[in-house]
This record gives C-alpha cells, structure tokens and sequence, in this order.
C-alpha cells in the first residue's frame, strides 16, 4: 500500500512538472507572438503616419487640381457652345 502512494505522489509530481515546462513553452510561444506583433503594429503605425503626412501636402493642391479642371471644364463647354456641338 505504501509502495502505492509512493508511485502515486512521484507520478503526480513528474506530473506537475511536464505540466510547468509546457506552461512555460507556451507562454514563451506567445511572448514571442506579442512581440511580433508589437513590432508590426510599429511599423503599420509608422506608415500610417507617413501616409498622413503625404495627404497632408497634397490635399492643398487637390483643390487646387479640382479647381483647375472646373475652369477647363467651363471653358471647353463654352467653346462647344459657340462650336454648336
């Protein structure tokens, strides 16, 4: 009976640290994951804020364009207007 228990409690404990060392295996896996994934959520931020920055300089002159081509636009519809198209 003792030879039992004995078994039994070193059985659990061998079991206790498989149990540990897999723990830990996964945590490491996902500290790793979290890791990646920070740096390319960085990277992503970093882009986007390039991207921002870019659409910045060129919105001024979307206007601008858009206001160019409503002047062309006016003044092609005047010229077909006269041309009797």
């Amino acid at each position: 009976m003792v030879e039992m228990v004995m078994s039994l409690t070193w059985l659990g404990l061998a079991c206790w640290v498989v149990c540990f060392w897999w723990m830990h295996r996964i945590s490491a896996r996902q500290d790793a994951l979290l890791k990646e994934l920070h740096d390319m959520t960085r990277r992503i931020e970093h882009f986007s804020q390039a991207e921002h920055e870019l659409i910045q300089e060129v919105h001024p002159q979307v206007g601008e364009i858009k206001e160019h081509v409503k002047n062309v636009a006016e003044a092609v519809g005047s010229e077909d207007a006269k041309d009797g198209r």
